[in-house]
């Protein structure tokens, strides 16, 4: 699966707005889960959301439209409500972590950082 790196941070997609998550509302529909996690690491979508979140973005609209077709290319079954609210999160190479959702508010969790507790 091919990602965009730069300077040794990985480029992760997800929708940090209420409504609809962006990988978490679509892991469920993919068959083995490899469409949903190419979703968050795409390179066409990754450039997709740095153009549609650019302050020079005068057609932010148009770049959603775009988003969708490529997130069905990819994941024909999905449902992406998440796109006008995609982001970028930037996270170093190698380092675990995991998408969590709350009422389709999508917020990254650092494996390193969280608290376990021990029964």
């Amino acid at each position: 699966m091919k990602k965009v790196i730069e300077n040794g941070n990985v480029a992760v997609l997800y929708s940090p707005s209420y409504g609809a998550g962006w990988y978490t509302w679509n892991s469920s529909r993919s068959e083995d889960g490899e469409d949903a996690l190419e979703l968050i690491f795409d390179p066409a979508l990754v450039e997709l959301v740095q153009k549609k979140n650019s302050p020079d973005c005068d057609n932010e609209t148009g770049f959603i439209h775009l988003i969708e077709r490529r997130a069905e290319e990819i994941c024909p079954s999905g449902y992406f409500g998440g796109a006008s609210t995609l982001d970028i999160e930037w996270i170093p190479i190698g380092t675990e972590f995991r998408i969590h959702e709350y009422d389709g508010y999508e917020s990254i969790d650092y494996k390193e950082k969280l608290d376990w507790m021990k029964a």
